[in-house]
């Protein structure tokens, strides 16, 4: 099962006993999904998902709030995958004004062929009918990626003045929404884990959010050990490469000038260098006597590279 599916299952799970949240729940379903279309010349509205959990609560809604029956139809798909899709018809209301008045649901308030009127009511609207209506809009279009493979939640909205109302929606619960357009349609989407984790809180799927959050912990955690990782293997490297070039400089001066004739200092730390190629400064500098800190070798070190350059560049002119 898909992450989508489990947070959609959970929040169907949850039970809403007021009217006003069902009102809210039900009126973003019709308006996210455009369900409202003119077939025939008629109107009809009719819902259709491939969540079996969503079709009965879709189907629950409808008869708590409006006491009706709506008609479902089972289909499944002739392809290798033989989909399910449940659609919801409940057309009849179309024919009950009153009952969509009071809830502010009228053919005008929600799309009919995608098209959608400016006729929304004025009136406040608490903030547990924004979550609600946050709830409805993402079990009707809404999908969520895997948290192991990335952050990405997105509503599919028919209009973008719907788009808009979802949006705003978000804004006013402090989710830091945006919005798209995509093949006609308009995607709302959240791209941060922190959005993700408090939009998971506000549609009610706390079992979801733990495992988002537990995902996210060891993500990071295996992140953060990368990173170390990366870094170590990067500073190993560099001191391996720069032992290479040591020791090649000090055999070149070797071969070509001869390191008893060089200062003391600079012979002592060459012929360490030269026996114990793989150490590091700081284990050089504690086999010289005196010893010497790991700045003191390093500049030694310099000092031979330095001399070694002057003899290519001596090289290189004379030929």
């Amino acid at each position: 099962m898909s992450f989508s599916s489990t947070v959609k299952d959970e929040i169907c799970r949850h039970d809403i006993n007021t009217n006003c949240c069902l009102a809210s729940e039900f009126e973003a379903i019709l308006r996210t999904e455009g369900a409202i279309k003119i077939l025939d010349g008629a109107p009809t509205l009719k819902v259709t998902t491939e969540n079996g959990s969503f079709a009965r609560r879709f189907y629950t809604i409808c008869r708590k709030l409006f006491d009706i029956n709506p008609r479902v139809v089972v289909k499944k798909s002739s392809r290798l995958k033989g989909h399910v899709s449940y659609i919801i018809d409940i057309t009849e209301l179309l024919l009950n004004k009153e009952e969509l008045v009071k809830y502010n649901l009228t053919p005008d308030n929600v799309s009919i062929n995608g098209i959608r009127s400016n006729n929304v009511s004025d009136k406040p609207v608490k903030a547990c009918c924004k979550r609600a209506a946050l709830r409805g809009a993402f079990l009707v279009g809404g999908s969520i990626s895997d948290p192991e493979k990335s952050y990405h939640m997105e509503i599919k909205c028919v209009t973008n003045s719907v788009a808009q109302e979802v949006r705003l929606n978000m804004e006013h619960l402090n989710l830091h929404a945006r919005i798209i357009e995509r093949k006609g349609s308009y995607i709302v989407y959240l791209k941060e884990g922190e959005d993700l984790v408090d939009f998971l809180n506000i549609v009610r799927a706390h079992t979801a959010l733990m495992d988002f959050e537990n995902i996210r912990i060891m993500k990071e955690m295996r992140n953060n050990v990368n990173r170390v990782v990366n870094c170590e293997t990067a500073n190993l490297q560099k001191t391996v490469n720069a032992s290479v070039r040591q020791a090649e400089n000090i055999r070149y001066i070797k071969r070509h000038h001869g390191l008893d004739k060089l200062p003391e200092t600079l012979q002592e730390i060459a012929e360490l260098r030269l026996e114990y190629p793989d150490v590091s400064l700081k284990e050089l500098g504690e086999m010289l006597s005196p010893s010497l800190g790991k700045s003191g070798v390093n500049h030694r070190l310099r000092k031979l590279d330095d001399i070694a350059e002057e003899m290519h560049d001596r090289e290189k002119n004379q030929s």
